[in-house]
């Protein structure tokens, strides 16, 4: 008797296959802006389905290694990576996929919508990068903050260029050292000093507890000054080279040799993300360039790069769910169960239709974001910025919770093989679930929200958006016009009695469900806007996404039948 075997067939083409992707950037970049990036798109996605799925199964197969001393025993804090890392790495410089919002030829072709190309490149390259997506985002976060006026050009001169090379000889990537075992995201529990050098340079000393990134060739670090008092504002932003340097701009030797004063205790062993090198890191008078003036407190400079990072883990968890997505319908058009394909079950058209709706309302909140951050790097638009101090926190908390229950969906799609290691198929689940811990967990961010909203009239920006949104849903849907409004004014209640107390027990107790509702109905107004382009799968995903995330109605039907178009 032959034994069976279950072909599994590669999902479609991550660029040519996503209409929803295609229309977002012709409404976005206009049909020549678009045909200027479908090149590089285009490029990307082969690479993707090509060279990089096999150095993402490499990079997941061999883990990263800490080799602490050399074969005479000198302590080194080397750490190795595998090949396929190496090339996840090479593939990033060479598509641009951090550098293309800075480079000139881009926003000479794009303007401010270059983030609308990058957000492009990032859902191809992130699915299946084996989390390099991580430093890519820190890389991005650090080069913004370079480029930040209150750096010191000669401190920019030497590191941005490098952060954003597409040459991937000399292209570097940056780490993140900000939390400490004993503070976590409670930054005014810092204990990391900084100590001004005579030449300029400053030298730090603490423990830093979760060091993502560890292996590239810097890191941003946040110390407290000497003499700077409490709290976590006057908390600075440094520069920190991984390896050793002999002098401020010094470019140093070549990896492998440990910068003095930095030593990695250990390597962490996470639940996903394990290709991804993350670590406890000491310092002990650790050689550190300023970015910005210590002396000015350094949080809201700091900010620059956390708001680019959040942005980035939105990206990533709507590229992992249609990715997901895209391999569980893949199984289920060859998969038979009870006399015919899975494919054609009503109840699991319903399922996957459903996630379909899911993802491409991630897509549109994570792709906002985008937007907003290149208007504000290029045209300083005030509008976009005071919307978007509070559209990354959103986008950042509600995309994580949907990729982490999307996740576990796809692997329940796949039967007993999404739970076998060795399918790939339950790295979905183990990595989504960084994704709304990162850069905050959804609690951390959603009392973000509620300053915010308290301090910075930051509602005003959004009930203007779902107002207008309304106008436009009308004539696509009266019921999605109406589910709308009345969101709208609840929300608009809610918000005038934060304002009042936001100190109040119940407003703290209800920050979460309060975050979550303003993320539904800012990514059903931007649903509509796309709909209203003349999308026909937003107009679909609108309704069916106010009705689950609005109305928490059912959608099956609807999802079962529409499984075509949503996907």
């Amino acid at each position: 008797m032959n034994r069976f075997v279950q072909p599994v067939p590669p999902p479609v083409d991550p660029y040519a296959g996503d209409g929803m992707l295609r229309s977002w950037l012709e409404r976005h970049l206009g049909p020549g802006g678009h045909a200027a990036a479908k090149g590089r798109l285009a490029d990307l996605a082969a690479d993707v389905t090509g060279p990089l799925r096999a150095a993402h199964a490499d990079a997941e197969a061999y883990p990263p290694t800490l080799v602490r001393y050399d074969a005479w025993g000198a302590r080194i804090d080397r750490i190795d990576t595998s090949a396929g890392w190496q090339a996840q790495r090479a593939a990033a410089a060479r598509h641009a996929v951090v550098a293309l919002p800075y480079l000139p030829d881009a926003r000479g072709t794009w303007g401010a919508a270059a983030r609308v190309v990058q957000h492009a490149l990032l859902h191809l390259y992130g699915p299946e990068s084996a989390t390099f997506s991580c430093p890519v985002a820190m890389a991005d976060g650090a080069a913004a903050l370079l480029t930040m006026p209150d750096v010191d050009a000669t401190v920019r001169d030497a590191w941005l260029p490098r952060l954003i090379s597409t040459d991937p000889a000399t292209a570097i990537t940056s780490g993140q050292w900000m939390t400490e075992s004993q503070g976590g995201s409670d930054l005014g529990r810092s204990s990391t000093i900084g100590r001004p050098a005579a030449d300029g340079s400053w030298r730090l000393t603490g423990e830093k507890w979760f060091c993502s990134a560890a292996d590239a060739a810097m890191a941003v670090a946040l110390a407290r000054p000497e003499g700077a008092g409490r709290g976590s504002r006057v908390l600075a932003p440094f520069l920190v080279p991984r390896y050793a340097v002999d002098s401020p701009l010094a470019d140093g030797p070549a990896p492998g040799t440990p910068a003095p004063g930095v030593t990695v205790h250990r390597l962490k062993d996470k639940l996903g993300t394990r290709a991804l090198p993350t670590a406890e890191i000491g310092l002990r008078d650790a050689y550190a360039l300023p970015l910005g003036d210590p002396a000015v407190p350094g949080l809201v400079r700091a900010m620059t790069l956390v708001v680019v990072t959040r942005v980035h883990n939105a990206a990533a968890a709507a590229g992992g769910m249609r990715r997901g997505l895209a391999y569980a319908r893949a199984y289920a058009d060859v998969r038979h169960v009870a006399g015919g394909p899975l494919a054609s079950s009503p109840l699991h058209r319903a399922t996957l239709g459903t996630l379909a709706v899911d993802a491409t309302g991630a897509f549109a909140l994570a792709g906002h974001a985008f937007a907003l951050l290149g208007r504000v790097e290029v045209g300083a638009d005030p509008e976009a910025a005071a919307e978007l101090r509070i559209v990354a926190p959103l986008a950042k908390l509600a995309t994580g919770r949907l990729a982490v229950s999307s996740a576990s969906e796809y692997v329940e799609s796949f039967g007993g093989a999404g739970y076998v290691e060795d399918t790939g198929v339950p790295r979905l689940l183990r990595d989504a679930q960084v994704l709304p811990i990162w850069e905050g967990t959804t609690n951390v961010l959603a009392l973000d929200v509620l300053r915010a909203l308290a301090r910075e009239d930051a509602g005003a920006p959004l009930l203007s958006r779902l107002a207008a949104a309304v106008d436009l849903a009308r004539p696509l849907s009266p019921v999605l016009a109406d589910t709308l409004a009345t969101a709208a004014a609840q929300l608009e209640e809610t918000i005038t009695a934060v304002t009042v107390d936001p100190g109040a027990s119940a407003v703290l107790a209800g920050a979460r469900g309060l975050a979550l509702r303003l993320a539904y109905a800012l990514t059903t107004a931007l649903l509509v806007e796309h709909a209203a382009w003349g999308d026909e799968q937003a107009e679909l995903a609108a309704r069916l996404w106010a009705r689950r995330w609005l109305r928490h109605g059912e959608i099956a039907e609807d999802a079962h039948h529409h499984l075509e178009l949503l996907c």
